[in-house]
């Protein structure tokens, strides 16, 4: 169905109009701006001809078959128009206009009209509130869409959910010389969706890279299974906005309100292998890069230049990117003091100096080209009026050409005076930018992918000595009972059952209770009052830490009876974990894709100092080993100044059955284990919170 959207071969406009600024009138001029292979049918019962085309009454009084018919018309008349889409066998209908679901009920229901006629014709619905397609195919040259950009044939195909933003983008391409394959904004995207579009280029021998806008996901899961087969035969490169939005809902737990509105977004992305952006431009630049390069087979890069100070911009760029600029072979630099000048700097970063022509650009390419140790190559290029910029230009492009590692080129010039330079290596396909940083960024950008694409994603581990039985009778008990969050005795029964150690506790009513349990678990201990009420207990002090004594023990249970007078009201007698690290492990619901599992450092500080990770579950044990190492503070963690590291296969393994446990149990709504203090040899829960 979408290869005959894309390759329409009859294109009708409903509310055709001769008016020049109506999308009616500009959908018709573009179809023939464009060159577009097939035949075009406005639909106006009051015109006879727009454009020198033939318009008609109705879609019924079309003479041939119709592939595509846009509706430039008003919400409320379109059912009809579908039913008569639908009589006349049109496969699928373009919503231009608004006046749908974005604008509440009354338009949610006319757009639910909509969809339910067409699926009754076996119709397909593109939109509503949205701009269309464009295929610059030369067999096709489909321009089913009322905006301006009037693109070259290239390799990029681009599909968006907001169509001012794949605009601009699409524009800046145009700006950039850099053609494109496909474009698609779907709008509201009642029916054709974001996944199937994605699916579509995936499988377009044509298109080279996915450039992919979202404000959203409506269908996370199904989005990740889809694009992650795309993704792992072509890169996706994906912006998504809303990044600083207010709406998060409010959390009660640390890990609920450490996970940023977007997180899930952002793992989606990580783990079907999209390469994640910021910015729009940054995004753009490296789509060209993309479409014109091959992937580097590692992140090892050679540089060349012809003016120092860019070079040192360049090379901050790359190697905060995660590149390695390795030293030159002495048999690479053997060939280079033969044919360079003498003056030249032959090392990594390689200066052929200002004055270096064709012949030293070449002899330094062809050498790293050939060296093993360098993956790709990354070359900053001035234009000195005493050099012919345009033969060093022609050898760049011919290199180019071999396609054996990418080029990325920082091209310093004058483009009104450089003209032909600027052409031989446009027409060569070597990507240039103006800026040394921007150059860089995107070769990070191409050795990123390569990083991502190659990952070994691990396995997600099961334990069979979990009780999963009792941990869900003790939910199904809570819910019962209408409790939000469990008690303290429910919350280490649950761990208990999944085999995650925690300090030893017990229960108790009152002070002398507290006293029993306390000579039973051995001195020093904590005490803590256990009720639903007060999520944060060390916030008002309810908590009492190293309790040496019985007398210390009565005193601080009586203090918090005196306190506090709520009807759930017990206390937890806890063993005292003296020493050791603080660390965080949580998780909290995604809608539509389980749990986000949350590690890092924890305590009272935890957020303050929010330096945590998030994994989507379940996760893996590679995922868990890269949650722990990818922290700020993770030299404190494996031991610095002489102290000893926390036993991190302990940590891993927490992780590993808190996933296991989420992923099993989805009535827990939120999780946190704060602090869990890692030792040498071992880790324990200190504090658990389980909200359903």
């Amino acid at each position: 169905m979408l290869n005959t959207f894309f390759n329409p071969k009859a294109v009708a406009v409903i509310g055709a109009s001769a008016k020049e600024l109506h999308i009616g009138n500009r959908i018709i001029k573009n179809l023939l701006d464009f060159g577009f292979k097939g035949s075009i049918y406005p639909i106006n019962p009051k015109v006879e001809e727009i454009h020198g085309v033939k318009v008609y009454k109705s879609i019924l009084d079309v003479p041939t078959e119709v592939d595509v018919a846009h509706m430039v018309i008003p919400a409320g008349s379109v059912p009809q128009a579908i039913e008569d889409c639908g009589k006349k066998g049109v496969k699928l209908a373009i919503l231009n206009g608004g006046g749908f679901a974005e604008v509440g009920p009354e338009g949610a229901a006319i757009q639910e009209d909509c969809l339910s006629r067409a699926r009754r014709h076996g119709m397909r619905i593109f939109g509503p509130n949205c701009q269309g397609i464009i295929n610059t195919d030369p067999n096709s040259r489909a321009y089913c869409n009322f905006t301006f950009t009037m693109p070259e044939p290239g390799s990029i195909s681009i599909v968006a959910l907001s169509g001012g933003v794949a605009e601009v983008i699409h524009q800046a391409f145009a700006e950039m010389g850099i053609g494109t394959r496909m474009y698609a904004s779907n709008g509201n995207a009642c029916d054709v969706s974001i996944p199937e579009i994605i699916k579509y280029y995936g499988d377009d021998e044509g298109t080279r890279v996915i450039v992919l806008y979202v404000e959203g996901l409506r269908e996370p899961e199904a989005f990740m299974e889809v694009v992650r087969e795309v993704a792992a035969k072509k890169p996706i490169l994906a912006m998504k906005a809303g990044r600083t939005a207010e709406g998060a809902k409010a959390a009660a737990s640390h890990t609920g309100g450490l996970a940023k509105e977007d997180i899930a977004t952002d793992l989606i992305f990580e783990r079907a292998g999209i390469l994640s952006f910021r910015d729009e431009a940054e995004l753009c630049q490296a789509a060209a890069t993309f479409a014109s390069q091959p992937i580097p087979r590692g992140n090892r890069v050679g540089i060349i230049t012809n003016t120092g100070g860019p070079a040192v911009i360049a090379t901050d760029v790359l190697v905060a990117g995660g590149l390695v600029i390795p030293p030159l072979s002495e048999n690479a630099a053997e060939i280079l003091k033969g044919k360079l000048f003498a003056e030249a700097s032959i090392n990594n970063p390689l200066d052929v100096l200002a004055t270096a022509g064709a012949g030293h650009f070449r002899t330094a390419m062809d050498v790293m080209m050939g060296d093993e140790e360098i993956d790709s190559i990354y070359i900053n290029f001035v234009t000195p009026f005493f050099v012919d910029t345009n033969s060093i230009a022609r050898e760049i492009a011919e290199v180019n050409k071999q396609r054996k590692k990418p080029i990325i080129c920082n091209l310093m010039t004058d483009k009104g005076q450089w003209t032909e330079t600027v052409r031989i290596l446009k027409e060569g396909g070597v990507p240039c930018y103006g800026f040394p940083g921007t150059a860089a960024r995107a070769l990070v950008a191409l050795t990123q992918y390569n990083r991502i694409r190659n990952r070994k994603t691990g396995e997600v581990k099961r334990f069979d000595d979990v009780d999963r039985q009792k941990a869900e009778a003790i939910l199904e008990e809570a819910k019962q009972a209408g409790r939000k969050i469990l008690s303290a005795a429910d919350g280490y029964e649950i761990l208990n059952a999944y085999g995650i150690p925690a300090a030893e506790w017990r229960i108790a009513d009152t002070a002398a209770d507290a006293e029993k349990a306390a000579s039973e678990i051995g001195f020093p201990v904590v005490a803590k009052l256990d009720s639903w009420s007060v999520p944060r207990k060390s916030d008002v002090g309810a908590v009492a830490l190293n309790l040496r004594d019985a007398g210390a023990l009565r005193s601080a249970i009586e203090e918090m009876d005196r306190k506090f007078h709520f009807q759930d009201r017990k206390f937890l007698v806890q063993k005292y974990l003296p020493g050791g690290k603080e660390v965080i492990v949580g998780a909290k619901t995604e809608d539509g894709l389980g749990h986000l599992v949350m590690f890092g450092i924890g305590g009272i500080y935890v957020e303050i100092f929010k330096d945590v990770v998030f994994k989507l579950s379940p996760v893996t044990d590679l995922e868990a080993q890269e949650m722990l190492s990818s922290l700020k503070t993770t030299p404190l963690l494996k031991g610095v100044r002489g102290e000893k590291g926390v036993c991190e296969r302990g940590i891993i393994e927490v992780i590993q059955r808190l996933s296991q446990l989420v992923t099993e149990l989805p009535t827990i709504r939120e999780m946190d284990l704060n602090p869990v203090i890692a030792y040498e040899d071992g880790v324990f829960v200190a504090d658990a919170r389980i909200g359903l």
